[in-house]
This record gives C-alpha cells, structure tokens and sequence, in this order.
C-alpha cells in the first residue's frame, strides 16, 4: 500500500529531476526561467540539457556536479540547482560553479572574448543566516554593480537564490504567475488536490506529473527512498547548523541518517541498501559533505565511497 500525500516532494532528487530535468518536462522548466527571470525580450523558447559533470581543464582540477544545466536557443547557459539543506560557503559555491560555463564558452585562436549569459539559480530549503530577521525578501537578484552609480556593471552574470521557507502566502493571497510558482514549489508535496486558483495548463500538466499515483512501483521505490534520504539529511544537517555545532557535524548526521538507514523500508534487503547509501554519498557531496562525514554516515569506507558515480 502506497503511503503519503498525493504528489511528490520536488525537494528531493527524484521529485527535482522529475518535474524538471527531463526532456518531457522542459516546457515546465522553461516556463519557470521565464517567469523568473521576466526578460522584456528574448524570452527561453527552447532549451537544450547539457551534461551535468563539468571537468576542470586539467585532472588535478575539481570538477563540478550540476542538478540542472541546460542551453537556450540563443546560447545562454543556466544553472538549476536545488539546495536542500544549509552549507558552509554555499554562495561561494555556486560563484565557482558560474566559472564552468564562462569557460568553456572559451575559443582557440583569435577570438574576441564575447561570451553568452550564465544563469546561476538556486532554490534554496534553508534561510541564508544573514538574512533570517529579514522575512519581507525571499527573492534575491545578484548581479556586478558599479558601487559608486549603484548601476548595473555587467548583466550577462547572474545569481538567483529563492529562500523557500520565507514563502508564505496562502492560496487566496496569489496574484501572478510568479506567486503561484512559488506557492507550488513550496507547498507541492501537501496538497491533496489542484488549488483552484492555479489553473493554467503549465501547471495542469505538473500536477498529472508530480501525481504519486501514476507512477509505477519501480517509479514510487525510488521516489520513497529519495524522500527518507532528503528528510535524514536536512534534518541532521540543519539541526547542526541552527544549534552552532558545526563540529560535531559529523556525528549529528550519521547519527540521524544511521537511525533512518536501520529503520529503513529497504531494511534486510542488501541491494535496497548499497543503493541507498550510494544516494547519501550522492546527496552528501552536492551538500559540501566532506568524504571522512560520508564514511561515518553509511559505513562505507573512503575508497568504496569514491567509487561511487555521481549520478
């Protein structure tokens, strides 16, 4: 028996990939950077996905894992990516994955140095600290600025960061598209049914794809145990973060994510758990999660851990 509410969590890696980072859900994606990005022309009429394992340009260099990244018709490069729980040095992370697509826009021979605009968006399940007694501003735009015009520098680089949790609106209180995007992101995984106040066909069409029932057994297993894995981590991690424990980290997530492993749906069955802990690894390492914590957290030890593929 199928247990929960009607539609996935899109926190969560299946539910985020599903609803956005397949082929058959594009115009879902683009009608999101659209809304988000309310461009007066030019607006995203296709988009490309592009691999999400961005190499450095030698083998001694860090390499970085994107949850989406995708290229518009026009040759604009965008970063989508889900946060779920808080980092250490989150906004310099995504300031150095913005560098993966300025340079590989990079020509040999004489080349003029004109590049495409990147896009860097995060969606974020956590509150930045510097902004917690601030709760009127959940939508930040960044781009470079001249400090003494206050005018915008250069406007082909740009860092979008949503904080979730400061979306509070209810279903009557949505006036735009922007609102009831928002609200459906924020709210997806408890309603029972489709808001009657969002009606458009984008939205129709996510519902019917974010709908738990349609979804086969296979489908639902792997929709389950991504959901687990995304409480266990958000919860230990957060927890840390709130309490000033950044310390004892470590303990506090394998702890909490050794309980869930244990108690697990996919309890005493072998396969069930390798590939369980090899989504924590996943999860762990998009999270800033050192490799010592991961060891801790599944048991695995570092070379195992290493073995396992990013996606």
């Amino acid at each position: 028996m199928r247990e929960g509410g009607r539609y996935i969590s899109p926190f969560t890696d299946f539910g985020f990939k599903k609803l956005f980072g397949t082929e058959m859900n594009k115009d879902i994606l683009m009608d999101f950077l659209n809304e988000l990005l309310k461009k007066d022309e030019a607006k995203i009429v296709d988009l490309t996905y592009l691999p999400k394992e961005q190499l450095g340009r030698a083998e001694w260099d860090w390499k970085a894992i994107f949850d989406i990244y995708c290229e518009s018709k026009d040759g604009e490069k965008f970063i989508v990516e889900l946060q779920k729980a808080k980092q250490n040095y989150f906004k310099d992370r995504s300031i150095y994955y913005s560098t993966f697509p300025i340079r590989e826009q990079g020509e040999k021979g004489d080349w003029s140095f004109k590049l495409k605009a990147v896009y860097t968006i995060g969606i974020l399940d956590f509150v930045f600290d510097e902004d917690k007694e601030d709760n009127d501003v959940f939508h930040h735009e960044v781009q470079l600025i001249d400090k003494s015009t206050q005018k915008v520098f250069y406007d082909k680089l740009t860092y979008i960061y949503l904080e979730m949790p400061k979306f509070n609106k209810t279903e009557e209180e949505l006036e735009t598209h922007f609102d009831k995007w928002m609200y459906i992101i924020r709210n997806l995984e408890f309603l029972s049914g489709r808001p009657g106040r969002i009606q458009e066909r984008i939205f129709q069409k996510l519902f019917k794809q974010a709908e738990i029932a349609n979804y086969s057994e296979e489908e639902y297993s792997d929709y389950s145990e991504s959901l687990k894995v995304y409480r266990d981590l958000k919860n230990t991690i957060d927890t840390a973060f709130d309490d000033g424990e950044i310390q004892g980290m470590a303990q506090g997530v394998a702890k909490g994510l050794a309980k869930g492993l244990a108690k697990g749906r996919v309890e005493g069955k072998a396969e069930g758990r390798i590939k369980e802990k090899a989504e924590v690894v996943r999860i762990g390492r998009r999270s800033g999660i050192s490799t010592e914590i991961l060891s801790a957290l599944t048991g695995l030890s570092k070379e195992e851990i290493k073995e396992i593929p990013s996606e």
